[in-house]
């Protein structure tokens, strides 16, 4: 062997050695390593902000978070896809929380059927645990039917604390197919497998809750109109119902108050007890109507007054940097009204307005928020303070003059195409809605309180912010009350429960005319204004994080798909042919040096 053959012999041993071990270490790297580039536009695949700062913390959990997920074994494509993705989730939690969070993927198939009927019960826990999943699909051309569980087991601190259910099951007697439904519900349930599963990790894991109270003793909503919106936050805070009966200390230790919808004025007791709440650091969240519209009179007249409510609140939310003005929103982008009584049924009830999303946090993303009722809301003052629209309407809407009169036939005068400013695309006609003001706060008592109150040290009159505080204002008080229904219990009481009908999430106008219902974020926009307010952004970023699911054009796929078919098949051909013909060249030219 010559000296030249020699080198190279040893070159290109060298060299596929090189190869060799390159890839084995690539792929052992691999495998310990979860890394992906997330390329998408909406970031799906990318764990938000706030869950990675959850899972970081060794604060949140110390103790071992142990998840069993029942989806394994011989599974459909479709739910296999699914399986990978929650696995895929996990191994980024992983990354983040460490030994402190472990998973293991469970087949609930396995064992005699003694032992998968114990499992069963166990699972269900009478309702009160994953709700199974009845699957009937094709295979082999006769029917299959399976008996899926998705959801999982939470354990932590050695014992079982709580379900999970990953997907909705189905009725007894029901069952799911292989359907483009199906595909829907799993494409929606992969969306939300990071705010499903964080959310089950906060609550189980959540050491103290944040007092929330509703506030009581001024014709407020009541528990019952209220216990939607409260069961939504009840998994994260203390929520309670609070009366101020005078009593300086009537709210201590709580961080949350919500005034919704008060109907009697405030006296100068109960003021300072809220104001000297703020001047603490305290969370004050109003939700209020400033005007009241009796909608008997308008669906028996076809029009009616509007009077104003005297709450005794304004001067002091003012001090605070907002006000809310006497008049109405009326807006291109609203709501409709059913009157049945009339020759069109279905009219847009411009005074019903679906309120505008903004980019702060607590809107961002959300659906459109149903404002019945609602008034401008208008910030004042020049302070440091933080000042943020959080609603608004549409930049076709205006405002009416004070307490005005309003009428059913209003929309006759816009027919189907309304246009209530000059330039109903400039976002400079948009009205603030709602409002959030953050920071220090000078007291509303501050050169008005006697000297022998403000100096006596049990009042502990605080004059300015010891601690920053933040105020909400909602100019509507009735965005987040449901309807109800009573029920008569043992000890001669009564029970309340919300009806069936979500309407923070749907139309009832619309539903019970068996029409599309139209979708509203009353019910998110809550859950967030309330997170924010009490410093808890963990889910905030999930629950806003918008998911874009593109429909493919089919009118496209029809015309085109012989094409894209075509390139499919001949490009990797082509491919292959060009790369033979240059590494035939090379070894023909290589060969012919070497001859030479």
């Amino acid at each position: 062997m010559t000296d030249k053959k020699a080198k190279s012999f040893v070159y290109n041993w060298t060299f596929l050695t090189i190869i060799i071990v390159g890839l084995v270490l690539v792929n052992i790297i691999s495998s310990l390593v979860n890394f992906r580039y997330d390329a998408t536009e909406d970031k799906r695949y990318s764990l938000s902000q706030g869950t990675i700062e959850y899972l970081s913390n060794d604060q949140n959990f110390s103790d071992r978070i142990l998840l069993k997920i029942y989806l394994a074994g011989n599974l459909p494509a479709e739910l296999k896809r699914y399986k990978i993705a929650i696995e895929d989730k996990l191994k980024e939690f992983k990354q983040y929380a460490g030994k402190r969070l472990e998973y293991e993927f469970i087949d609930p198939m396995e064992g005699t059927e003694e032992d998968r009927r114990a499992l069963y019960e166990i699972l269900y826990n009478r309702g009160k645990g994953i709700m199974p999943m009845e699957l009937m699909y094709m295979k082999d051309g006769t029917n299959n039917q399976m008996l899926l569980w998705p959801g999982a087991e939470l354990e932590y601190g050695g014992s079982t604390v709580s379900h999970i259910q990953l997907m909705p099951g189905t009725p007894q007697g029901q069952f799911y197919t292989l359907s483009p439904k199906l595909e829907a519900q799993i494409q929606n349930s992969i969306n939300n497998l990071e705010y499903i599963i964080l959310s089950s990790i906060r609550r189980a894991t959540q050491k103290l809750k944040p007092r929330l109270a509703f506030l009581q003793g001024h014709g407020e909503l009541t528990f019952a109109q209220t216990q939607r919106a409260r069961t939504l936050v009840s998994p994260y805070y203390t929520v309670e119902d609070i009366s101020l009966n005078d009593s300086i200390d009537a709210l201590k230790g709580v961080e949350g108050l919500v005034i919704a919808r008060p109907t009697q004025p405030f006296t100068e007791k109960d003021k300072y007890i809220i104001d000297q709440f703020v001047m603490k650091g305290g969370r004050l969240m109003c939700f209020l109507d400033k005007l009241i519209v009796p909608e008997d009179s308008l669906t028996k007249n076809g029009f009616t007054h509007t009077m104003r409510h005297t709450l005794e609140l304004d001067r002091m939310l003012f001090d605070y940097g907002i006000k809310i003005n006497d008049n109405l929103v009326f807006d291109q982008a609203c709501a409709p009204k059913h009157i049945p009584t009339a020759k069109q049924q279905l009219i847009p009830w411009f005074f019903a307005v679906r309120a505008s999303s903004t980019t702060h946090p607590i809107t961002r993303n959300i659906e459109p928020v149903l404002l019945k009722y609602t008034s401008q809301i208008q910030f004042v003052g020049n302070g440091k303070n933080v000042k943020s629209p959080i609603l608004t309407s549409s930049s076709n809407a205006l405002m009416t003059g004070l307490a005005p009169i309003i009428s059913i036939v209003m929309h006759k005068d816009y027919w189907n195409n309304p246009q209530f400013v000059a330039d109903p695309t400039d976002e400079i006609n948009k009205i603030c809605l709602a409002g959030l003001v953050e920071g220090n706060f000078d007291s509303h008592f501050k050169n008005r309180i006697v000297g022998s109150f403000a100096n006596n040290p049990e009042a502990g009159f605080k004059e300015k912010s010891v601690k920053e505080g933040k105020v909400l204002v909602v100019a509507n008080g009735r965005f987040i009350e449901n309807k109800y229904d009573s029920m008569p219990n043992k000890s001669g009481g009564y029970m309340y429960r919300p009806r069936s009908f979500n309407e923070l999430k749907m139309d009832e106008t619309m539903a019970s005319l068996n029409m599309q219902p139209i979708i509203y974020g009353n019910q998110e926009f809550f859950q967030n204004l309330v997170d924010y307010m009490m410093g808890d952004n963990s889910v905030l970023d999930l629950r806003s994080k918008q998911i874009d699911i593109h429909a493919i054009d089919k009118e496209k796929v029809k015309l085109e798909s012989g094409f894209y078919k075509f390139l499919n098949m001949f490009i990797p051909s082509l491919l292959v042919l060009i790369f033979a013909a240059i590494l035939y060249i090379i070894r023909k030219r290589k060969y012919i040096k070497n001859e030479k």
